[in-house]
């Protein structure tokens, strides 16, 4: 029984047990190193994961070899390429494990075997695409109306200690910008920091003076 893949499935809808353990009966678990892909631009996807431990990205790379990352999945997520999944259409982009991760894997026939006539499955399925729907419309929001410094703060709240797990060029290319870029807002962020905690000292020290 895997617990991860059980509460994550339970969090996203509410669906009993009986269900769940139906769906998990059609998982099979599977170590993709680092560097290798789940997904690979071009193919027809048959299949999707949950990760259980480890870090993917999905990525795009252009006819003159640039990538650019379209998202990152952390622990406890779903590994899709799903409108090439459901239209049997290529990949438009590859999902490469960031780290050694484990993961399960579900056949997409099989899954949708088991939705006939199930509705609990497919308030499941709805509550996914729900959820890519939101994510979709969020990034649409922050590249046309938000900084660049904007959504970089986003991205450290949406992926905490996500900076100590990858490479700086795939932050900046996650932000659409320039790893050069990418450390200028840092550098700035971090003299904002400096200035903040020395006008808070300077409070504390003023209020100790004149107590």
């Amino acid at each position: 029984m895997y617990t991860s893949f059980i509460n994550t499935v339970k969090s996203i809808a509410d669906i009993p047990i009986k269900r769940i353990e139906e769906l998990e009966r059609l998982c099979k678990s599977k170590l993709i190193k680092k560097g290798e892909n789940f997904i690979f631009a071009g193919e027809v996807p048959e299949k999707f994961g949950f990760n259980l431990k480890g870090l993917f990205r999905y990525f795009y790379i252009d006819n003159d070899g640039n990538d650019y990352t379209k998202w990152f999945c952390t622990e406890n997520n779903f590994i899709i390429s799903y409108s090439a999944m459901i239209l049997k259409r290529e990949s438009y982009f590859y999902i490469e494990a960031l780290e050694d991760s484990n993961i399960l894997v579900i056949n997409y026939n099989e899954w949708q075997k088991l939705l006939n006539n199930n509705i609990d499955l497919n308030l499941l399925k709805v509550a996914l695409l729900e959820k890519i729907y939101i994510i979709k419309e969020n990034r649409e929001k922050e590249f046309l109306l938000d900084s660049a410094e904007n959504r970089y703060k986003i991205i450290l709240k949406e992926f905490p200690n996500l900076e100590k797990r990858v490479k700086q060029y795939h932050i900046a290319s996650y932000l659409g910008i320039t790893p050069e870029s990418l450390s200028r807002i840092r550098a700035n962020l971090w003299f904002v920091n400096i200035d903040q905690w020395i006008l808070f000292l300077h409070i504390v020290y003023l209020y100790y003076l004149w107590r």
